[in-house]
């Protein structure tokens, strides 16, 4: 990454939870809301990362996320529930349905937390993963805003809807880890990509005319396209159901038409754990994925299998520091935090 300025993990978390408190928010979900925006960072993946921050805090300071929110379950039925986000930081409600999916898979097997009226979570790797370093399986989706043109549509019609599954290896800090967006290129790649001067490749998305376009910006300005055409499209469809329709929640375009933000208030949230000791048991799976890993990197060298890219960054940058691109550390300077 050029025009990189490299500040410690530790560091840079402590600066974010601090604006976050000086928001109004408490400090323990301040805290988890700082390691999980930091942390995206670290692995590698800034679109999702610190340059979050700002818009947050605008967002805090007109009320548009509760600052103090109270999260509370409105109904709990044995291995599943439904969680009220009350529009509070996305990061710590996520996590905390996640743990709740975790510790139901504990008791029955599999758990299921279903979660209304949250805002934006930054990356959907960080709740399955979360899960999965607890020795379960990790799934989770939201619904989001609408920035996808899909089924013949020239504009943003249906949220590029992500879905992260995570699953447990005996190096129990770096699972397995499929983090997609629906969509060719997640919009938060295309700013990066506008960020960092690249031209986008073909079939990532529309210009505001609905013509396709390699341009960044004009992306940006107009919608990104599905993967797979139909198959990205329906996947959207099916996580805005499983999410927004299963909670009784709101849809990506009644989202939008209250905040145009990317703040995506109201969204709906689905995080489910499967506890591996309920079927060939934890150390049968971690083997088994091992041993077809090992095989995948014989036959098809080289081989990287989903995670593993991010894992070793955090590492490298544990030690170098984190990466930020000089037009975030302005950003973030904008609005006071120094690093």
């Amino acid at each position: 990454m050029s025009e990189a300025l490299r500040i410690p993990f530790s560091q840079l978390s402590a600066k974010v939870a601090a604006a976050l408190v000086a928001a109004g928010v408490p400090t323990d979900i301040a805290a988890l809301e700082a390691e999980i925006m930091a942390e995206a960072d670290l692995l590698g993946v800034p679109s999702h990362g610190v340059r979050m921050l700002p818009p947050l805090l605008t967002a805090l300071k007109d009320g548009r996320v509760t600052a103090t929110p109270n999260i509370h379950f409105k109904r709990e039925f044995g291995a599943t529930s439904l969680l009220d986000g009350d529009n509070g930081p996305g990061r710590s409600s996520s996590c905390r349905a996640m743990d709740d999916a975790v510790a139901r898979a504990r008791q029955f097997g599999i758990g299921a937390c279903l979660a209304l009226r949250t805002t934006h979570w930054g990356r959907a790797h960080a709740y399955a993963s979360r899960a999965a370093k607890q020795g379960m399986v990790g799934i989770c989706s939201t619904n989001a805003m609408p920035t996808m043109a899909v089924w013949g549509g020239k504009g943003k019609i249906i949220g590029n809807n992500p879905l992260a599954i995570a699953i447990p290896r005996a190096e129990v800090d770096a699972p397995l880890v499929l983090d997609m967006a629906m969509s060719q290129a997640a919009v938060g790649k295309v700013g990066t990509w506008l960020r960092e001067g690249h031209e986008v490749p073909q079939g990532w998305g529309l210009d505001a005319e609905g013509k396709p376009s390699t341009d960044a910006k004009a992306i940006l300005g107009g919608a990104v396209l599905p993967f797979g055409g139909h198959k990205g499209a329906g996947l959207a469809l099916m996580m805005e159901l499983l999410t927004a329709a299963l909670a009784g929640g709101a849809f990506g375009n009644e989202i939008i038409a209250g905040d145009r933000s990317g703040l995506d208030p109201d969204a709906c949230k689905l995080f489910i754990a499967l506890n591996p000791e309920a079927f060939g048991g934890l150390d049968v799976l971690t083997q088994r994925v091992a041993d077809y890993l090992g095989y995948l990197g014989e036959v098809a060298a080289p081989f990287t299998w989903p995670g593993e890219r991010g894992w070793a960054e955090r590492d490298a940058n544990l030690v170098q520091g984190v990466p930020l691109h000089a037009e975030i550390v302005a950003q973030l300077a904008g609005v006071g935090v120094l690093v």
